[in-house]
């Protein structure tokens, strides 16, 4: 069987919805593919930071909130933590919003049908290529032929679009791997928690402790595998964050975890152009997630409107519009918080004390502000301050090294 679209977007999670609801409410004819049935769940922290915010905002889309995310509170090796402020930026909200992703998921896909996407139920192995680097169609597993005058790809870190049309390359992405689990917790602030692997050595990820709906808060762990995606074995890591959360009183020493999920992730825009002929690839299928905090909804549903936009201005130019548009947006943040986390996974010792002296009593009032601008990827769009003068200069310094490492 085959169908004509004008796009086909594969992937129905945030990207992929956000990105065939705009081409449906501007009248576009667009497939909506994905393999799973909805509603499904994903390994995913559910926090949807400002920018994320701001996209459902504009586009007038409700979602089932079980909280708001305002302050962030990031805790050291040492168990000290450092409150994290909320600003609100001149493109964004001073606060970002909690969603398990069963939900918010749902939503946005339901909000997509309803505009006049063509849900499809499919997986998609194999493409049909045309002339000039353009995909003429997606074939799916059960035989249906599925073609666009576009592609949106935004079917995760793996991006099986991305590997069939060959611009997926493994060697060149900054990898890692996170696991969640749901347990019983009246959590008020969201935690972000940097703690050592062994004493003065840093864990190479992060672990967090985020609010929930019915008292069940989102505790997981992520590590940076680097330039090497391999299996990581982090229940055990998982565990031990249990532990540590209990011991300071976050949790109940008998809160006992649900099932876990787990997920890989690229990061930082690398193993991927974010275009290549009339295919474009949106949220983690792009490496759109942020390299230092792991957020990845936001950055998702903000590349799958400029995906969107750039469609509608005209599929022959769609490619690089979009590449212009994601480097502008993405590009100066993206590339300096990937080298920063290099340089930090490779000498841990320093990055303990670093850290540790972050959520210092006398410092971390100090450098606050600027750590909770940067570390969020809000420069772009915060309004004058002078956090985020500070903010812009570690992200110009940032960048620069990228550039001339």
């Amino acid at each position: 069987m085959s169908s004509r679209f004008d796009a086909v977007v594969v992937g129905a999670g945030p990207a992929g919805s956000i990105a065939a609801l705009l081409l449906a409410r501007s009248g576009a004819r667009v497939a909506l593919v994905d393999k799973a049935a909805f509603p499904r769940d994903k390994a995913c922290g559910d926090l949807v930071g400002p920018r994320g915010v701001q996209v459902l905002a504009d586009l007038g889309l409700q979602v089932p909130d079980a909280g708001q995310g305002s302050d962030l509170l990031a805790v050291g090796p040492s168990g000290r933590r450092s409150r994290l402020p909320a600003f609100t930026g001149r493109s964004y909200p001073g606060h970002g919003i909690i969603v398990p992703r069963l939900a918010l998921d749902h939503t946005l896909r339901e909000a997509a049908v309803q505009a006049g996407a063509v849900p499809v139920r499919a997986r998609i192995t194999a493409i049909e290529a045309g002339r000039d680097r353009t995909v003429d169609a997606v074939i799916a597993s059960d035989g249906q032929r599925l073609a666009g005058d576009a592609v949106i790809a935004a079917d995760g870190a793996l991006s099986p679009v991305a590997r069939l049309a060959g611009m997926l390359d493994s060697d060149t992405a900054l990898w890692g791997f996170a696991i969640r689990a749901y347990v019983p917790a009246e959590v008020p602030l969201p935690l972000l928690v940097l703690l050592d692997a062994s004493p003065w050595r840093i864990y190479p990820g992060y672990g967090w402790l985020f609010p929930g709906e019915k008292g069940q808060a989102n505790v997981g762990i992520g590590v940076g595998l680097g330039n090497r995606r391999r299996q990581a074995s982090l229940r055990g890591d998982l565990a031990r964050l249990i532990t540590l959360l209990s011991q300071a009183g976050d949790l109940s020493a008998d809160a006992q975890p649900g099932p876990v999920m787990g997920g890989w992730l690229r990061m930082g825009g690398t193993g991927t152009p974010s275009a290549a002929g009339n295919v474009l690839l949106a949220g983690d299928a792009a490496g759109l997630i942020n390299p230092l905090q792991g957020e990845g909804i936001g950055p998702a549903m903000v590349s799958a409107r400029l995906a969107a936009e750039a469609v509608l201005a005209g599929p022959v130019r769609a490619g690089p519009a979009y590449t212009e548009a994601i480097e502008a947006e993405f590009g100066p943040y993206m590339a300096g918080a990937s080298a920063l986390q290099a340089a930090l996974l490779r000498k841990p010792r320093t990055t303990s004390a670093v850290t540790r002296l972050l959520t210092a009593p006398v410092v971390r009032r100090a450098v606050a502000g600027t750590w909770s601008i940067y570390w969020n990827g809000l420069v772009d769009g915060a309004r004058p301050r002078p956090s985020a003068w500070t903010a812009r200069a570690v992200q110009i310094l940032a960048a620069r090294t990228a550039r001339h490492g």
